[in-house]
Parts: C-alpha cells; sequence; structure tokens
C-alpha cells in the first residue's frame, strides 16, 4: 500500500488558479439571461396556473384519514403505509412445532376452534382462520415478511385446558424451536391477546415475547395487573369481536330506530364487575338494545382499533371518567339531534373496520389489520444473538449458520 504521502497536496487557495477578466459584455448577457429567464416564468404561469388542493381531489377530508365509499370500497392513506398491500405472512401449523396444538386445543387436545369463537376470545380464532385462507399467506418461512403464532389459550385457559403454569412453559417450549423467532429475537412474529388479561396469560411475555408485534383489542388497562402489556410502537389495537348476527355480514341485524322515535338518551356497554351502577345499566341495556348510537368513552387510557387513520372526533365522544353524573347526562341531552346523525353517519362509514369479514370483502377488520402489519414490516431481522459476516451469511454465538440451527434453542 502507498503512503499517504505519496498523495499530491490539494490546495484550494484562490489564488493558485487565474480566471479570465470580466469585461462589459459578459455583464450585459448576464442581464439578458436574468430578463428571459423572468420572462419565460411568468409566461408559464400564465399559461398554467396552479390547483388549489380541493381540485384535485373532490373529497376534502384528510389525506391522512381512512376513507370508505358509498359502494364500500376501502381506501387507505398512502402516508406510511404504501399504495397496495405487499406483504408475505407464513402462519405456523399446529402440528410442526412440538408443544403448539396444546395452546390451540388444551393438553387433550378437546377443546375445538368452534368452542372459542365466542366472546372477545373469538379474535384469536378468527384471525387464525382467516390468515390461513388469505391470499398474503406464504408456505415459504424464507420469504416471510412476518409470522403469525396461532394460539387461544385465553379459551383453553378458561375451558380448562391448560393452568397458567402449563401455559407459561409450553409457550416457552414452542418458542425454543422457532430458528425464525431466534433469528430477529420475535420482532417479526405476531401474537393475539383478545382478553383483558392480555399478554399477561403467558406470565413470561415481558422476557420472551417483549420485541414481538402484539394485537389485542384492550391496551389501556390488564387486569389485576399493574402494567399493560401493550407497546404503542410495536404493537396493533384491534377491533373487538362482534357476534356475525350483529354485523350487516349477519342474517338477524337489527335495524335502528329513527331518533325521532327513541325514548330513551343512552344504553351501556361494558362490564358489571359487581357494582351495582354497572348491573343497572347493563340490565337496562338487554330491554333496549338501540343500535346505531354514538360511542361516549368514559375510560380516561383507552386506545382504539386504526386511530392513526381513523379521526374519533368525528364518530364518538370521550369524557372524562373523574366528571360522570348529572353532568355528563345534561350534556348528552343539549347535544342537537342534527349533530348526532352528522356523528352515526360518519360511524356507519367505517363501520365495516369492525367486522371480521372474508378477504373478497373491500373493508373489512382484517383489511385493517393487514395495513398496519405492513407497517411494521421490516427489511433487516436481527437480534442480540444474531450476527452476520461478510459473505451475509447469519450465525450464532458460536458462528453457527441459521440453516444449522437445530431446536431447541437458547431464547433471545
Amino acid at each position: 500500500m502507498g503512503s499517504p504521502n505519496n498523495k499530491p497536496a490539494r490546495i484550494f487557495s484562490p489564488h493558485n488558479h487565474t480566471s479570465p477578466p470580466c469585461t462589459r459584455t459578459h455583464q450585459i448577457g448576464a442581464l439578458l439571461l436574468i430578463a428571459t429567464t423572468f420572462f419565460l416564468t411568468r409566461l408559464f404561469d400564465q399559461a398554467f396556473p396552479t390547483c388549489p388542493p380541493s381540485s384535485l381531489n373532490n373529497d376534502h377530508s384528510s389525506p391522512n384519514v381512512v376513507h370508505v365509499s358509498d359502494g364500500g370500497s376501502l381506501s387507505w392513506p398512502q402516508r406510511g403505509y404504501g399504495s397496495h398491500h405487499s406483504l408475505k405472512i407464513y402462519v405456523y401449523e399446529e402440528d410442526e412445532i412440538d408443544g403448539l396444538k396444546e395452546l390451540l386445543r388444551g393438553r387433550d387436545g378437546k377443546i375445538s376452534a368452534d368452542a372459542c369463537l365466542k366472546g372477545q376470545w373469538g379474535t384469536q380464532v378468527k384471525i387464525h382462520g382467516l390468515l390461513l385462507e388469505s391470499r398474503f399467506r406464504t408456505r415459504k418461512k424464507e420469504e416471510a415478511d412476518l409470522f403469525f403464532v396461532p394460539a387461544y389459550v385465553k379459551c383453553v385457559r378458561m375451558m380448562g385446558g391448560l393452568n397458567d403454569k402449563e401455559i407459561n412453559h409450553t409457550y416457552v417450549k414452542v418458542l425454543s424451536q422457532m430458528p425464525y423467532f431466534r433469528r430477529s429475537g420475535g420482532r417479526d412474529h405476531i401474537f393475539v391477546f383478545p382478553s383483558g388479561a392480555g399478554a399477561h396469560l403467558f406470565r413470561s411475555w415481558a422476557t420472551y415475547i417483549n420485541r414481538s408485534i402484539i394485537l389485542t383489542p384492550e391496551a389501556d388497562r390488564t387486569d389485576k395487573k399493574d402494567t399493560s402489556a401493550f407497546n404503542t410502537w410495536k404493537d396493533i389495537i384491534i377491533p373487538g369481536n362482534v357476534e356475525d348476527g350483529m354485523t350487516k355480514r349477519g342474517l338477524a341485524m337489527v335495524q335502528p330506530l329513527p331518533l325521532s322515535k327513541r325514548k330513551y338518551l343512552a344504553n351501556y356497554l361494558g362490564r358489571a364487575q359487581g357494582k351495582v351502577g354497572r348491573l343497572k345499566l347493563i340490565e337496562l341495556a338487554k330491554q333496549y338494545p338501540d343500535k346505531e348510537c354514538v360511542p361516549v368513552i368514559l375510560s380516561d387510557q383507552a386506545e382504539f382499533p386504526f386511530q392513526n387513520v381513523t379521526d374519533y372526533t368525528q364518530i364518538s365522544i370521550k369524557w372524562p371518567s373523574t366528571r360522570i353524573g348529572l353532568e355528563l347526562l345534561e350534556y348528552l341531552e343539549s347535544i342537537p339531534d342534527e349533530n348526532i346523525e352528522q356523528m352515526i353517519a360518519a360511524g356507519r362509514q367505517i363501520r365495516c373496520l369492525w367486522v371480521y369479514a372474508p378477504e373478497f370483502e373491500s373493508c373489512s377488520a382484517m383489511q385493517g389489520i393487514m395495513w398496519e402489519l405492513q407497517r411494521k414490516v421490516r427489511q433487516f431481522h436481527q437480534s442480540a444473538e444474531t450476527f452476520w459476516l461478510h459473505n451475509r451469511t447469519i450465525v450464532d454465538r458460536h458462528l453457527v449458520e441459521f440453516s444449522s440451527w437445530v431446536p431447541p434453542m437458547p431464547l433471545p
């Protein structure tokens, strides 16, 4: 190698080069060039006037907000998402990983998916089933952007299929058999926890899946825990499970009454938790099941599905939980029917995003979830236990190539 001292020195002194003198002819030429440029600019401005933004798009709503056309076609904002779906998801089969079947069926394998469809747990089953039939599913791990780990643990636990200790042990066993989980530290793996317990159903979640993508309908709290497992930077709030009979896809959908014929100001949807006031509200809700109401949110720390692209001020009201009382009722009673109708109409436009429908539906919860998952896709995967060499070979701490990693493996 040559010495840096052998390289010629670079001298930047202005006295090192001579320039031709600037004559009067040069000055006149420069002025003519400026005048010509100014004239042509004004000419083009008049010939092609600037169009206001509203004339470029008949939709006066923000381009960063989700829009559903009258025909039901879903238009997702491109900022941060792209112009179309472009992702591949690998869904683990229950028989390919030892222990995964227990997380789905219980220790005896007797719990069916149909038994877990009802209630809040149903999202675990629906999302799993829809991904199995999805056009975004790939059966090649090496080309997958994301990996879905199916489990119905809340249902399995409630039906006696596994206890808390067994759930924790089985999850750890399952994860230790996934080379791709170890490769990324779990960053490209998806888990669904659809109940108030959240990821705490897996007691060691903070150790093993704290980098993974968690889908959950409840982020504001975790039952009987001081902290929530939800992380706004990596996890996704999903719509809770809605019985098919309550949606446009069901056969028994209740038609809403016009506002002028409704006798009651408000309805209650929530858990009783043994509180007398809530028990009375729930009983009232069963007697008067009006549909298409404006949601009044009384949970201060609530997070909402698709809030990256949905303006919830157009479809709901959020009231401080510290001011629940007569003041709230008086406020609700003071809202003009016209404003209520506008909010209901706005909500009606996007309510399809709360329905877990097949992929051929142009607007559904799964369409929205796919957009949010696409935003999580990484080009590069690594963890504290992943290394690579000059030839792009992925190796572990002992320099064993990724293709030779044999389960069970130490978890990152």
